[in-house]
């Protein structure tokens, strides 16, 4: 396998370099799939029946908490992605496992939302708008769920490896994936949440 040792070592080798494109080509795939369930939600969420609205159930202070938890993690796994490429394994490592631990703190706040919701008379059988944002909050909290998943996996590769072309390369798909979870979410934020707010 040919290293360049010009580039950063997750592009250092020309497979890495096609990892990396074929990922950006998946992720349009994911673009299509959030696409489409934005597209369900907004055509459906007039459609509430006799079940509440956004206005009802929406609430400011838990859906802030996780913007925040979930865009700090987006800034520290960059911190890990540079830790990696000045070759800092124990740095990165650390960033990764903090990104981890916030992605599952959001979780747990998207648990308890989903809860409250459920409590509220806001099931996916209560209406269109509930069904469809069940479907789309639930479509998100499962990628973020399969991203620990993920995430613990790449820690426990470059404990065992070390920093590697292959590991970093792994490393830096991961940091993709977790940064189109993170732009998904400013969406849900900024069009689901503020929106059926006002």
């Amino acid at each position: 396998m040919h290293v360049d040792h010009t580039q950063p070592l997750e592009y250092s080798s020309g497979q890495g370099r096609l990892n990396i494109y074929g990922f950006w080509v998946f992720l349009g795939a994911e673009i299509m799939l959030f696409a489409t369930l934005f597209t369900v939600f907004f055509v459906l969420e007039n459609r509430t029946g006799s079940g509440p609205n956004g206005a009802e159930i929406f609430e400011i202070a838990p859906v802030l908490a996780e913007t925040f938890i979930l865009l700090t993690s987006s800034f520290v796994i960059g911190l890990g992605i540079h830790a990696m490429r000045i070759g800092n394994k124990k740095a990165m490592m650390t960033f990764f496992a903090i990104t981890l631990v916030l992605g599952l703190a959001f979780l747990g706040l998207e648990i308890d939302e989903f809860v409250t919701y459920i409590h509220e008379g806001a099931t996916l059988q209560t209406s269109a708008f509930t069904a469809a944002l069940m479907t789309t909050l639930g479509t998100h909290g499962a990628h973020v769920t399969f991203g620990l998943f993920w995430g613990i996996s790449i820690i426990m590769q470059v404990k065992k490896r070390g920093l590697t072309p292959e590991t970093a390369n792994k490393s830096f798909i991961f940091s993709l994936y977790w940064h189109f979870l993170d732009v998904v979410w400013i969406f849900i934020f900024s069009f689901i949440y503020l929106k059926g707010m006002m």
